[in-house]
């Protein structure tokens, strides 16, 4: 059987909170266009994202994939 390289999801966002152990709030903004109106506007989601060294800081610009689940709402895991 050959095995084929599974490319994860890769996002960049912000951080806007850092108050739980090893686990930081990231924001990622995306720009959509209206399908009738054209009107462009945007669109924001919040992940929990681990950080296992808890270096990051409320306001940084952080890179973060995809990786298995790791509690019930945690399933990203920040770039070094």
């Amino acid at each position: 059987m050959e095995q084929t390289k599974v490319h994860k999801r890769q996002l960049t966002g912000t951080v806007v909170s850092n108050a739980m152990n090893k686990t930081i709030v990231v924001k990622v903004d995306r720009v959509k266009t209206h399908p009738k109106y054209g009107k462009q506007f945007v669109q924001s989601k919040k992940y929990h994202v681990h950080d296992e060294k808890e270096s990051h800081k409320v306001g940084e610009v952080v890179t973060f994939v995809e990786c298995r689940p790791l509690s019930k709402t945690k399933c990203w895991r920040v770039l070094a």
